[in-house]
């Protein structure tokens, strides 16, 4: 099990959420509610009510104990103001993918891309990834100028058979990968 260690940055602290913070977790949530939901909807439908904060921190606590999901609460360190989260969940064959979002009114000021490069260096050096994965909306075009700061490049749509019934909606995203730097000898 990795540490729950903090991540800091210079305007940043990335760290797994405490109990503590469900209600700030689900303020920002339920206040930004219309605006997350084509891109969160599976934390939105967890995180109705107060009570599901506290229960979403909880398992995103299992999730770190077990490697499956690493969950960063994202606040600046001067304020203390909690801004957004970003997480990690490694996949498969060295892959790793990352979700990020803050609220409306942090937007525009390099937090994203400040709490994307810590959590790139913690995919590929404490996680061991060798390929990160970022998804994107289409017209998410805030989104993608993140993934492009930081690195990241277009990838094109992976093949998916004729019977795939949500071809469609894979039109609609973007990928942007990342690969491991290679060493210099």
């Amino acid at each position: 099990m990795l540490p729950r260690t903090p991540l800091l940055t210079p305007r940043l602290c990335l760290r797994p959420y405490e109990p503590t913070d469900a209600p700030e977790f689900f303020a920002l949530l339920n206040g930004d509610r219309a605006r997350f939901n084509a891109s969160f909807p599976d934390r939105l439908q967890a995180v109705q009510a107060p009570a599901d904060a506290t229960t979403a921190l909880a398992a995103f606590a299992d999730d770190w104990s077990t490697g499956r999901f690493y969950v960063f609460g994202m606040w600046h360190r001067v304020s203390a103001i909690y801004l957004g989260d970003i997480c990690i969940m490694p996949q498969h064959k060295g892959q790793a993918e990352i979700g990020y979002y803050l609220a409306a009114g942090a937007e525009g000021q390099g937090y994203a891309r400040e709490a994307l490069a810590a959590v790139v260096r913690f995919g590929f050096e404490a996680l061991g990834s060798q390929r990160l994965l970022i998804r994107c909306y289409t017209d998410n075009a805030k989104g993608q100028a993140v993934a492009r700061a930081a690195g990241f490049v277009p990838e094109l749509q992976p093949k998916r058979p004729l019977w795939f019934r949500n071809s469609d909606e894979l039109g609609n995203i973007r990928r942007f990968v990342l690969a491991r730097p290679q060493a210099v000898e």
